[in-house]
């Protein structure tokens, strides 16, 4: 997979992009691009998937401002003589050519200096440097029954490829009774130099069986496991290289009914919201009327109120008054009803969009009358990436470790899954059905000795009858021996 930009960068131009600018003279090295008062605004974007593809975009060379000062405006600055005055004094050398660099570094520290005198202001720049070098890790999690467009959505989210999709053939290979299955998905997303470490967590084989009984409780496990695993983390003496594979957004796709919430995502919902920041969302939007769709979302906010299932609002900032308003769309619109589509379609006034093509017209992905995909994205990643692993951080996190410590002990272990109470419940029920078994076997068992004890006492009984019998015939034989003795003594 491959991109070409139809712009090509201009003579001189990075090749990395946003590398320093070397020059010769005093300064060895001036790092122009690092610094925000002259980092160039272009758009750029590159991708890294699983199969190793690469999509980059260079952005145009940084260039120096032509506002720096001149070397006649800065007090005690080298001048170069004429060459005239020069040969005039044989005696004195010519000065060594005046350090470029130097000075314009210093102009450059003298112009923020002016701006923030004791360089708290800078603060922030510095926390930019760091959080650009570091980057981030963003893990977003995608729970709710099959076929309702999950991997379409990531897709469509990050603009390439980044979950394959499932194979439908298998779906009618499943089984009756199976458990769901954990898929994990990591790519690495770099936009203007700035890289974010992407993990996509499915949970195929969701709500898709005719017995769906606890079926949630492998994603409920999974984000325990993902606490459980960070905690030790933490009480490791070598804390350098941890894997944080911790939730920060769990994506609860909704069918979109018409109705209202089903028994099995209500009790979903309530586990996950103590546990993850959850956003439900309405798949397939396109298949609602406007109307209906407004009523679909009244009835679903009515339910998670009642129900008192805590969803992911953003913060409302009173002192920004723009942020203030976006938030509060964002709130009104939950929960979010959402198109995917990878495809261009073209509408009838002659623009390329991703959307889906009807008989009706065109259903476009980003058009916010169609769905509220760009405000889902917009919460996600432009405006509320960085509060939602905050949150996660600070909140789930926090609640998870102070329960582990107020129920068990230092150095104690987490109580086993098998330890878990739908195991016992599971147990208990196999326990009673053997004991069940093992008394209908011990009946027929019964009913088996009595049947040969009973044959055995028959048995018995015959052969003394014919031990009598052969006693009596003995008797009869002497008998007759007896007197067939005597007759022949007469």
């Amino acid at each position: 997979m491959s991109l070409h930009s139809d712009t090509a960068p201009p003579t001189g131009a990075s090749e990395a992009g946003g590398s320093p600018i070397r020059r010769s003279g005093a300064v060895g090295l001036l790092s122009i691009a690092s610094s925000p008062l002259l980092q160039p605004h272009c758009p750029s974007s590159s991708y890294t998937t699983d199969d190793d593809t690469f999509l980059s975009i260079n952005p145009p060379h940084v260039r120096l401002p032509e506002s720096f000062p001149q070397l006649n405006d800065i007090p005690g600055a080298y001048l170069p003589t004429s060459p005239a005055a020069a040969h005039s004094s044989p005696t004195r050398p010519p000065p060594p050519p005046p350090p470029k660099e130097k000075d314009e570094l210093a102009d450059f520290i003298t112009m923020a200096e002016s701006l923030s005198p004791i360089g708290i202001a800078n603060l922030p720049n510095q926390r930019h440097k760091i959080v650009a070098k570091r980057g981030a890790a963003f893990t977003i999690m995608v729970a709710g029954e099959s076929g309702l467009g999950k991997t379409t959505f990531i897709n469509t989210l990050f603009s390439t490829t980044i979950k394959n999709y499932a194979d439908h053939r298998r779906r009618h290979a499943k089984q009756v009774d199976k458990t769901v299955e954990i898929e994990i998905t990591k790519a690495e997303l770099e936009e203007k130099f700035f890289k974010v470490r992407l993990t996509v967590i499915d949970t195929p084989g969701f709500g898709d069986y005719v017995n769906n009984r606890d079926s949630w409780q492998p994603i409920i496990e999974f984000l325990d496991d993902q606490h459980e695993s960070y905690m030790l983390q933490e009480q490791q003496p070598k804390r350098a290289e941890k894997i944080d594979l911790r939730v920060h957004a769990c994506l609860y796709f909704i069918r979109p009914t018409g109705h209202s919430l089903k028994p099995l995502d209500i009790e979903v919902m309530k586990r996950l919201c103590t546990r993850v920041n959850l956003i439900p969302v309405v798949a397939k939007a396109d298949t609602l009327s406007p109307a209906d769709l407004a009523k679909f979302k009244h009835r679903i906010r009515n339910v998670i109120e009642a129900q008192g299932i805590k969803i992911y609002t953003p913060p409302l900032e009173e002192d920004d008054e723009a942020g203030l308003q976006h938030a509060r769309s964002l709130i009104s619109a939950m929960p979010f009803s959402v198109i995917g589509s990878e495809r261009d379609v073209n509408t009838p006034d002659g623009r390329t969009v991703k959307g889906r093509q009807y008989a009706w017209g065109v259903a476009e992905v980003e058009n916010e009358e169609h769905c509220d995909f760009k405000k889902l994205r917009a919460i996600l990643i432009r405006t509320h990436m960085l509060d939602l692993i905050h949150t996660t951080e600070e909140t789930h996190y926090e609640a998870y470790r102070a329960q582990q410590m107020e129920t068990r002990k230092f150095g104690e272990a987490r109580p086993r899954k098998l330890d878990n109470p739908k195991f016992k419940e599971e147990e208990e029920q196999l326990r009673k059905r053997f004991t069940e078994q093992v008394k209908v076997e011990e009946q027929r068992f019964r009913q088996w000795e009595q049947k040969l004890i009973s044959e055995r006492d028959r048995l018995n009984k015959d052969l003394e009858q014919s031990h009598a019998v052969i006693k009596q015939l003995e008797l009869e034989v002497e008998g007759l021996q007896g007197s067939m003795s005597r007759t022949g003594r007469r």
